[in-house]
């Protein structure tokens, strides 16, 4: 398994992304695939993304190339405070495609990746307790989808 991380380009090559807010800053997409196990003890391998920010010069004379492995790591830090305190719907963890936002005594959760190349970094995880909630909004999301399913096959039906 590769757990290196590695530099991303854009759809068009690009390394570098610039900041639509202000074009003197920018970001570096960086990936890293590593294996996560549960509280639980169960094994998810999970690919993790996260943005280097800076000043669009700063970020020029590291000279990155789309594919370039980097040293360090990518962590996971999760909160009870947002990160971002002007927008803090923006860093909320969510569980899965749910829309449910995961919670722990009726407080959200904050969760951001960070790259870092402190080998003693190390992921910060908060685990939920509105599982019920999840649980139902899946089943309803399944139902709906069979729903979905069985019109789709009657109108192909009704084609015939």
């Amino acid at each position: 398994m590769n757990t290196k991380v590695f530099v991303t380009a854009d759809e068009n090559g690009n390394v570098i992304g610039i900041s639509k807010n202000n074009p003197e800053y920018g970001y570096i997409r960086v990936e890293q695939t590593a294996p996560m196990v549960s509280d639980k003890g169960w094994l998810k391998i999970s690919k993790r993304s996260t943005l280097i920010k800076g000043k669009v010069e700063d970020l020029q004379t590291l000279n990155y190339t789309a594919g370039q492995q980097l040293p360090g790591s990518i962590v996971i830090k999760e909160s009870l405070s947002p990160f971002n305190t002007e927008n803090p719907d923006r860093d909320l963890k969510i569980a899965g495609d749910t829309g449910v936002v995961c919670r722990i005594d009726d407080q959200p959760i904050y969760r951001q990746t960070f790259y870092t190349t402190n080998p003693n970094s190390y992921d910060e995880l908060i685990t939920h307790d509105n599982s019920e909630e999840i649980r139902e909004v899946q089943a309803a999301q399944k139902a709906m989808m069979k729903i979905s399913r069985n019109n789709t096959d009657k109108t192909k039906l009704a084609e015939l």
